[in-house]
């Protein structure tokens, strides 16, 4: 993959190249390379800002009959860290990470948190070099598709929470979650989390996150109790 490779499985020339290049630079990186002043973080951080404001706008307009509550729970969703970091491997945004060799040793290219936070970047970077227009496009083309899933799958159902309520309701105690097993290198884990009531397992769950093996795990219990 190359930048311009890229800009085509984007649909977007960038009028500045360097706004884009500045989107892959990790802090890492600028420890081997003294000429670069800055890396992508605040490209991020303006990215974050950006994909907040038009996943909550197009929820608001696509779905006018859902709930705030509801609405919250699918932005969560579309926008949490596995999510950004399946549509940046799709794009393959991290073959043009600009890492340390450390870095780069240790799984990088591949790391759930450091594509996500690329993702955020380079929509940073869209939204400057071409406005939000060009920003939406790129979301509606490569992260709001996932959004009818979602809603199918129910995925954005706080599992957890309703688990808890129900627990709550009947035994005035809390589920807790610990790790059972885990397997497979720091940047691609898989995680075996049971559900705990009280001193008895009631349920298990696997994901690519604690926190997604907590969320499996809570929704087989509640599957297990005829509640979904």
């Amino acid at each position: 993959m190359t930048f311009d490779e890229l800009q085509q499985t984007i649909g977007i020339q960038f009028k500045d190249v360097n706004l884009l290049h500045q989107a892959f630079v990790h802090r890492s990186y600028l420890n081997e390379a003294r000429h670069l002043k800055s890396s992508n973080e605040r490209l991020e951080f303006l990215g974050d800002a950006v994909l907040s404001f038009l996943t909550s706008d197009f929820l608001y307009k696509t779905y006018p009959h859902y709930p705030e509550g509801i609405l919250t729970n699918i932005r969560s969703s579309l926008v949490k860290t596995e999510s950004l970091a399946d549509v940046a491997k799709t794009i393959g945004l991290g073959d043009l990470l600009f890492l340390s060799h450390g870095e780069e040793d240790s799984g990088g290219r591949t790391n759930t948190s450091l594509l996500a936070d690329c993702f955020e970047a380079l929509l940073g970077a869209i939204y400057l070099d071409q406005g939000s227009k060009k920003a939406n496009i790129f979301l509606q083309e490569h992260l709001f598709a996932k959004t009818a899933q979602i809603i199918e799958k129910k995925s954005y159902v706080d599992y957890k929470s309703l688990l808890q309520e129900i627990v709550q309701e009947h035994s005035k105690i809390s589920p807790v979650y610990r790790v059972v097993k885990s397997e497979g290198p720091d940047h691609a884990k898989t995680f075996w989390v049971e559900a705990v009531v009280g001193q008895k397992a009631i349920s298990q769950g696997l994901g690519k996150s604690k926190q997604e093996a907590e969320q499996a795990a809570a929704r087989q219990a509640l599957a297990d109790m005829g509640k979904i």
